[in-house]
């Protein structure tokens, strides 16, 4: 499947606007979960909470599940292919895996917004309840990993990359 020039640049600036949405959105995110990871202040880690489960649910889900879908629209669409290049196997994989974590990681956001929430939910309770630092951070790592790859291409292709390039060659040959 090849996308038309017009196509292209269209999946392609949806594509960046998601991802670099995704980068902003965890920006956004990570200052609400320094808040739980510091603070024994219970109004402070009800409202952290609160936006924290905001901003995932309503802003970095379908941020990170549209970067991932419209990444492989573009991988399809053009010459890069989906699992020609490492670059872009390397990229998917770790989208797929920075997407699934969120979701799973979603849940617990959820979970410690809902007791957040609760009006009955004791202080001790509250400063019970654990920070997702480790899961931001790491997410926002993975992602300007990625972002770095993006940019950069490193060079190399995979072993179906190298069967496809082999056959074009042959193609041209026997013309």
């Amino acid at each position: 499947m090849r996308l038309a020039p017009g196509q292209r640049r269209a999946v392609l600036a949806t594509h960046l606007a998601l991802s670099v949405g995704w980068v902003g959105a965890i920006l956004a995110y990570l200052p609400f979960d320094l808040v739980t990871a510091t603070s024994d202040e219970p109004a402070t880690l009800r409202a952290a909470y609160a936006a924290m489960s905001l901003i995932a649910g309503a802003v970095i889900r379908p941020l990170a599940i549209g970067a991932l879908l419209t990444g492989i629209l573009v991988s399809l669409g053009t010459t890069w292919g989906l699992v020609r290049h490492w670059w872009v196997a390397i990229s998917l994989v770790m989208t797929a895996l920075a997407t699934i974590v969120l979701l799973i990681e979603i849940q617990t956001i959820e979970a410690y917004a809902a007791v957040a929430a609760d009006p009955a939910a004791t202080a001790d309770r509250l400063q019970g309840l654990d920070s997702t630092l480790l899961h931001s951070v790491g997410g926002l790592l993975v992602l300007l990993v990625i972002l770095v790859m993006n940019v950069h291409k490193p060079r190399g292709l995979t072993p179906y990359g190298w069967r496809m390039q082999r056959r074009a060659a042959e193609t041209l040959r026997q013309r």
